[in-house]
């Protein structure tokens, strides 16, 4: 059983009053994620990636089509019956400083998921051991709780996402472009970091990008997107065969591999 499957999805965006125009951002896309695995995606903006990302943990309704999260079809869940399963998928986010409250500092950001009881009931102390082993785990140090994320640097707040993520322990993460609002000498850091975790903890994971190098990296295997398409899946072993971006020419190495 696959962690992710994806069945003939599509979103359609409407625009206009009088003669209805729709954006097909996904344009009927199939395909699968093992347990354990990282999956790439690769694309250009507006090929479709951030939508799809959406779509797998239904932050958007599709417009047609089927997820599959660990052999549940999510698609056919009421809100009561998703939230019970949203805890066991996650998403980070491009710009890390707005995926977290301005007005809470780190430690309290942190410690929500576990007060919520999104993993368990926890008690207090238990609350609070378990965000000093989080903050430890992504290279924060304990003066950070206190801060707010204005005080901290992007680097520092991606770390903060990762440690809440990690508060409750979830079967997949959707990764959109997190270091892409990131200096290049953090990047690293943070990719390392990333990829620690999920091996560690056996993480499935979506991770999306422009940047073919990076994928290479993080990934075990990579689909390419292009105008609301998956028009290629490459192994480990093809990853010197993809081209540094999909345009034109990825499709002309499709038509010449053809």
């Amino acid at each position: 059983m696959y962690m992710i499957e994806a069945i003939d999805l599509k979103k359609y965006f409407s625009s206009g009053i009088i003669k209805k125009h729709y954006t097909k951002a996904v344009d009927g896309v199939s395909f699968y994620i093992e347990r354990g695995e990282t999956l790439g995606l690769l694309g250009d903006s507006g090929s479709g990636k951030t939508t799809l990302g959406r779509l797998l943990l239904r932050l958007i309704e599709p417009t047609e089509g089927r997820i599959l999260f660990d052999g549940i079809d999510i698609t056919a869940l009421n809100r009561r019956e998703l939230r019970r399963v949203r805890p066991r998928m996650q998403m980070i986010f491009q710009d890390p400083e707005s995926s977290l409250n301005p007005r809470m500092k780190i430690g309290e950001s942190i410690a929500e998921p576990m007060k919520l009881g999104l993993n368990g009931r926890l008690s207090r102390e238990q609350i609070r051991e378990r965000v000093l082993e989080l903050i430890d785990i992504v290279g924060l140090n304990p003066e950070h709780l206190n801060r707010y994320p204005y005080q901290l640097s992007g680097g520092q707040n991606q770390r903060v996402v990762l440690a809440r993520i990690l508060a409750v322990n979830p079967d997949f993460v959707v990764a959109d472009e997190p270091t892409a609002s990131l200096d290049v000498s953090v990047q690293a850091q943070i990719l390392n970091l990333i990829k620690q975790v999920k091996i560690e903890h056996g993480t499935t994971m979506l991770f999306i990008s422009h940047d073919i190098d990076i994928l290479k990296h993080m990934c075990d295997r990579i689909a390419v997107m292009d105008r609301g398409r998956i028009v290629g899946i490459h192994e480990r072993a093809d990853f010197a065969d993809i081209p540094g971006s999909r345009h034109d020419g990825y499709q002309k190495v499709m038509v010449e591999g053809t």
